[in-house]
């Protein structure tokens, strides 16, 4: 099953009521890039029709990027919006769809047209104002989840101390 998938690979996957159609998941920043080093916890969830109906996604944390509403955390991304396909599945969504959104903006279909006038303006000011957003609103999911697992290793040193 396509959550299971996610659930099995790197990222820290969340089900709210144990319900398998309703998570948050922590995407992390694309390297080499004004988000790297942001951690954001996104909300998604699956409609009935799943895997036919696109999976509803949105950031939870404020992320400043033409095609992401600032406050909402509502993502424009025609591959989830308009083009999906039952071939995508929600690890295309965090490995390859959100990196996409983030390094290559689409400014002539803004969500956020700050963002965009920014980002067609002032292309180092708008690298600027990413990286003053990802350490005030990013890091903290970041630090929140590093807490985790260090808490989690912790008790996987007890437990293996008990054998």
């Amino acid at each position: 099953m396509d959550v299971t998938k996610l659930m099995m690979s790197d990222y820290d996957v969340a089900l709210v009521n144990d319900c398998t159609d309703d998570m948050f998941v922590i995407f992390h920043g694309p390297p080499d890039s004004p988000y790297a080093g942001g951690s954001w916890k996104v909300h998604v969830q699956l409609p009935e029709g799943y895997p036919y109906k696109s999976p509803s996604i949105g950031f939870c944390h404020r992320m400043f990027h033409p095609n992401v509403d600032e406050m909402s955390g509502t993502v424009c991304l025609d591959v989830i919006n308009q083009n999906w396909s039952p071939m995508f599945d929600l690890l295309n969504v965090f490995e390859v769809f959100l990196p996409q959104l983030l390094l290559y903006p689409n400014p002539t279909d803004p969500l956020n047209g700050e963002a965009a006038a920014l980002m067609m303006r002032s292309p180092e000011r708008y690298a600027a104002r990413i990286r003053e957003c990802v350490v005030k609103h990013a890091h903290a999911a970041a630090e929140a989840e590093a807490a985790r697992e260090a808490e989690e290793d912790d008790e996987d040193d007890l437990s293996e101390d008990d054998d």
